[in-house]
């Protein structure tokens, strides 16, 4: 089997907006867009003031700056600090400790949310200070049509991450190449999906061997699991046939990352027919030690389009292999969209 090429940078490449093809009326439906993307503050809301904001919210606020390389194409912004965030009695009443935070900032330039970039986690203290720098390698007339997301998030071990407050800065509004620091207050967020991470996987049949390979390429993004440090994540995948688990396999375990490449290959014998089967399903879960992350559900009925189109791609790819990106989702999201998520507790 052909090796997938991939690597790692330092920088993290945001992607251009490319001339799309424009759907038919057909292909258009409301379910596919994602509102998150296209939140827009209500109207009460823009016309405050940031001390306004600050009062009526009282989230607290978060110090930050930014500046754009015009030689290197590059915006920097740095993360600082953070100050007078609220205790988590007032937010959760589910949080085992009612009296502190463990704060820490994720950062993206939307709509892309692919290429975010994430603090390290502060402990116990509602005045968390950070002073990160991040960059992203982005042309500067992008960069003006570009919005600055700053999410300040809770970590919990035991739950999922709580929002505190967002930050967002319209990049046209500000002279990034002079750049500056700033305080912005922290605003209530959309509803919140559950932000899990993502995962790259190629798969391939190759007809003539009855073999089925499953590359576990990389993650970013991952769920963090540990206050200190990032995680140590492995991947699970497990063949089900006619809803019942036949076979698992697993990768390695990476250390102290939420950022895993893991270019690992598993591999299962399996007929033609089988393979062609509705029944058949690869059941792939991210785990950080004993924690679940996160998992996907790819087959003829997985647990999204994405996952569904990616198994027709590798059916009509004999011997090619196919990658992807996949966004986890946690277990009560599987077994809503896929029946046959339910088979593998």
């Amino acid at each position: 089997m052909r090796p997938i090429e991939f690597w790692t940078a330092n920088r993290e490449n945001v992607q251009p907006r490319s001339k799309r093809r424009v759907p038919s009326e057909s292909e258009i439906h409301v379910e596919n867009f994602q509102k998150e993307l296209y939140h827009v503050l209500p109207e009460e809301q823009s016309s405050l003031t940031d001390e306004e904001k600050l009062a009526q919210f009282q989230l607290g606020q978060l110090h930050f700056g930014l500046r754009y390389d015009l030689e290197s194409k590059v915006l920097v912004v740095k993360i600082i600090e953070a100050r007078d965030l609220p205790s988590p009695v007032c937010m959760d009443d589910t949080k085992q400790d009612m009296a502190h935070s463990n704060p820490y900032c994720k950062v993206s330039l939307l709509p892309d949310q692919k290429a975010s970039k994430q603090t390290t986690v502060q402990r116990k203290t509602q005045e968390p200070v950070w002073n990160e720098y991040f960059t992203f390698d982005i042309d500067y007339q992008e960069c003006q049509e570009r919005t600055l997301e700053i999410l300040l998030k809770d970590f919990d071990k035991f739950s999922r991450h709580r929002l505190i407050g967002r930050v967002l800065l319209q990049l046209c509004s500000v002279n990034s190449v002079k750049g500056g620091h700033m305080w912005k207050p922290l605003l209530p967020g959309s509803k919140e999906c559950r932000d899990l991470g993502e995962m790259l996987l190629s798969i391939n049949y190759l007809p003539s061997a009855g073999r089925l390979n499953v590359d576990v390429i990389k993650a970013k993004g991952l769920l963090q699991t540990d206050l200190v440090g990032g995680s140590d994540p492995f991947v699970r995948v497990t063949l089900v046939l006619l809803e019942r688990p036949v076979k698992t396999k697993k990768t390695s375990c990476k250390h102290n990352t939420i950022d895993p490449v893991f270019n690992e290959s598993v591999s299962f014998n399996l007929t033609h027919e089988q393979v062609q089967w509705p029944e058949f399903y690869l059941y792939l879960y991210t785990y950080s030690k004993d924690d679940f992350v996160g998992r996907v559900v790819i087959g003829y009925h997985g647990t999204g389009a994405e996952e569904s189109q990616h198994w027709r791609r590798m059916l009509q790819s004999e011997r090619s292999p196919v990658a992807q990106w996949h966004t986890l989702k946690s277990r009560d999201d599987c077994d809503q969209v896929s029946v046959a998520s339910i088979a593998v507790p």
